[in-house]
C-alpha cells in the first residue's frame, strides 16, 4: 500500500509561475491581477524574481495598490531599483509629445480621462490607471468608477491608494459605493471606514448588510462606537440621519479669550465650522456665536454678549427635504440639531445637505421613468431587469384599460376609419399637457412652495390654462382634420375632445400628486403612469364617444 503522496512547495511555486506567465502571455490581465490578488506579498515578490523584465512590469501592473509596499519591501535591493527604473522607462515613453498616447489630461477633461482608463484597463497597463488616480480629486476618481462596467470598475478600484480609499468612497453613488465595499475584504473595509467622517460612515454602514455593518462598529473604539450608533438609531432621510457629531459647544458664562485658548489647544477645526454653538449645563441649545464675532471681540467679552438667541435649531426627526429648503432659503452653511428635550446632538453641514439636493434631483428624473432605484447605470443586468419589469407590467395594465375603452367603441372605428387616423392626436395633446401640470406641482411639493392654501388658487390656473390651450389647439386640430378628411363633423368631434382632455389633464396633474402624497405614495415615482392612463382613457372615451353620437 502507498502512502499519501504530498505534493512539493517548489512544484506548486512553479506551477503557478508556469501560470502566471502563461496568463501574461495570453494577455488575460484580469485572471492575472485574480491570482496574485490571492497571494502573501512575499511570495508575489517571489515570483516576481523569476520573470523576464518585460513579465515582471506586465505582472507588476496587476498588483494591488494598497499592496505595493507590501511587495517591494520583499525584493532584493537590486530588483527593486531595476523595477523602478522599468517603470519610470515606461511611464516616460507613454507622456512623451512624440508617441501616440496624450500626457496625463487635466481634470477638465473628464472623457479624455475615461479614455485613458478603459485603454489602460483593455491593455492590462493597472499601473497608468495609478499613476491617474494619484493626481485628480477624490470626487473625479468616483466619477470615472462610476462610468466603468462592473468588472473594470473592480479592477481601476484596486489602483486606488490605500489612504485615498476613504474619501473616494464617500463621493461615489450609494448603490456603487455599496457594490464596491461588499468587494471588499473586511481589514480593507474597516481600514478604509476609519477615514470616514462620522456621517459618511453612517451612510457607508447603512448600505452594507448588517453583518458587515456589525464587524465594522465593533472595530471602532468604543466612544467611537457610541457615536455611531446613536446616530444610526435616526432614519437616513432625517436630520439626525444627516447630522454630523463634530460640532463646538461652548457655555454662555465664559470669555471670547477663554474661548480662543482652547480653539489654539485643537489641531484643527471641524469643516464648515461658521458658527459656534451655546449650551448650558445640561446640553440644552440655548443659541449660537458666530466665528467671526469671536475673532473680532475684545477678550474679555462674555459669549452671551456676542450670541444669537433666536437661531432656531433642527429638530432630529425633521425629513431632510425640510432641512435641504431651510439651507437654501436662509444661505445656511451648519445648522444645530436637537434632540425632543432641546439637547444639542449635533450639527448639519452644507456638504451633506448638496448630498440630499442631489439625490433629490436624480430621485424626480429617475423616478419619472420608474428608475428611482438604479442609480448604477453599469448595474447587474438581472438586477435592473427586475426593477424595469415591474414598471413594465404597470404600464401593460393600463396600457389595456386605455385598449378596452377602445374596443367599447369598435364598431364606430370600423365605420368610420378616419376616427382611428386622428385617434392617437387626442390622447397625445393630453398626456403632453398633463405632464407639464404634473412636474410644476411635484417641484411645488419639493420646494415646500404648494401647501393647502394655495392649491385651489394653482388649480384655477391650471384649469384656466387648460382651457386656453384647449381652445387654441382645439381650432387647429379641427381645421387640419377638415382639409384632411373633408368632413366638418369629424373636425368638430376632434375640437371637442381635444379641449375636453386638455382640461381633465390640467386638473389631473394638479389632483393626482396632491392624492398620491396625502396616500404616501412618492408622485415623482408612479405620477406620470397614473395621469397618462386617466389622459389616454378620457381623450379616447370623449373623442369616440362624441362620434358614435354625432356620425352614428
Amino acid at each position: 500500500m502507498k502512502r499519501d503522496q504530498h505534493p512539493d512547495p517548489n512544484d506548486l511555486i512553479a506551477t503557478e509561475i508556469d501560470h502566471l506567465r502563461a496568463l501574461l502571455a495570453q494577455g488575460q490581465g484580469k485572471h492575472a491581477r485574480r491570482l496574485l490578488k490571492k497571494m502573501h506579498p512575499a511570495k508575489i515578490a517571489s515570483l516576481l524574481e523569476t520573470l523576464t523584465p518585460a513579465q515582471r512590469v506586465a505582472a507588476w501592473h496587476q498588483v494591488e495598490a494598497r499592496t505595493e509596499d507590501k511587495v517591494r519591501a520583499h525584493l532584493s535591493a537590486t530588483l527593486r531599483a531595476r523595477l523602478a527604473r522599468d517603470l519610470e522607462i515606461e511611464a516616460a515613453a507613454e507622456s512623451n509629445p512624440d508617441s501616440r498616447r496624450l500626457a496625463a489630461p487635466p481634470e477638465d477633461e473628464p472623457e479624455t480621462q475615461l479614455r485613458l482608463v478603459l485603454e489602460a484597463l483593455e491593455e492590462g497597463k493597472l499601473k497608468r490607471i495609478a499613476r491617474l488616480f494619484r493626481k485628480l480629486h477624490p470626487a473625479r476618481i468616483a466619477g470615472l468608477l462610476e462610468s466603468l462596467p462592473a468588472t473594470e470598475r473592480a479592477a481601476a478600484w484596486d489602483m486606488i491608494d490605500g489612504e485615498r480609499t476613504a474619501k473616494v468612497l464617500r463621493h461615489l453613488q450609494e448603490e456603487v459605493r455599496r457594490r464596491l465595499a461588499a468587494e471588499m475584504d473586511l481589514d480593507h473595509l474597516v481600514e478604509a471606514a476609519r477615514g470616514l467622517e462620522p456621517d459618511d460612515l453612517v451612510d457607508l454602514i447603512q448600505d452594507l448588510p448588517m453583518a458587515t455593518g456589525r464587524q465594522i462598529l465593533e472595530a471602532m473604539d468604543r466612544r467611537e462606537r457610541e457615536r455611531l450608533q446613536s446616530m444610526l438609531s435616526y432614519p437616513e432621510d432625517s436630520a439626525g440621519g444627516l447630522m454630523n457629531m463634530d460640532q463646538i459647544a461652548v457655555r454662555a458664562n465664559i470669555r471670547v479669550g477663554t474661548l480662543l485658548r482652547y480653539l489654539r489647544l485643537r489641531e484643527d477645526l471641524p469643516p464648515n465650522t461658521d458658527k459656534f454653538f451655546v449650551i448650558d449645563r445640561k446640553q440644552h441649545y440655548q443659541g449660537m456665536l458666530r466665528t467671526r464675532r469671536v475673532l473680532t471681540a475684545r477678550p474679555e467679552t462674555l459669549v452671551s454678549e456676542l450670541m444669537e438667541t433666536d437661531f432656531e435649531p433642527v429638530p432630529a426627526d425633521q425629513p431632510s427635504d425640510a432641512v435641504a429648503r431651510r439651507f437654501e432659503e436662509e444661505d445656511l452653511s451648519s445648522a444645530p440639531v436637537v434632540d425632543a428635550d432641546g439637547r444639542l446632538l449635533g450639527r448639519i453641514t452644507v456638504d451633506d445637505v448638496v448630498d440630499v439636493i442631489r439625490e433629490q434631483a436624480a430621485h424626480a428624473i429617475m423616478g419619472m421613468a420608474g428608475l428611482d432605484e438604479e442609480t448604477d447605470m453599469f448595474a447587474p443586468v438581472l438586477a435592473s431587469s427586475r426593477r424595469r419589469a415591474v414598471w413594465l407590467g404597470i404600464n401593460l395594465i393600463t396600457a389595456f384599460l386605455a385598449a378596452w375603452v377602445i374596443g367599447l367603441f369598435e364598431g364606430t372605428l370600423q365605420q368610420v376609419v378616419a376616427l382611428a387616423v386622428l385617434m392617437p392626436i387626442v390622447a397625445s395633446m393630453g398626456g403632453i399637457a398633463g405632464s407639464q401640470t404634473l412636474t410644476l406641482v411635484i417641484r411645488g411639493l419639493a420646494t415646500g412652495q404648494l401647501g393647502g392654501g394655495n392649491t385651489r388658487i394653482l388649480l384655477l390656473k391650471e384649469a384656466g390654462i387648460g382651457l386656453l390651450n384647449g381652445l387654441l389647439w382645439a381650432l387647429v386640430v379641427a381645421a387640419l382634420a377638415i382639409l384632411w378628411f373633408g368632413d366638418w363633423a369629424i373636425g368638430g368631434i376632434i375640437a371637442v375632445a381635444i379641449l375636453l382632455n386638455l382640461l381633465c389633464a390640467a386638473l389631473s396633474g394638479v389632483a393626482i400628486p396632491l392624492l398620491m402624497r396625502r396616500l404616501g405614495i412618492d408622485p415623482a415615482l408612479a405620477g406620470s403612469v397614473v395621469l397618462t392612463t386617466v389622459t389616454d382613457i378620457v381623450g379616447f372615451f370623449a373623442f369616440l364617444g362624441l362620434a358614435t353620437l354625432v356620425l352614428l
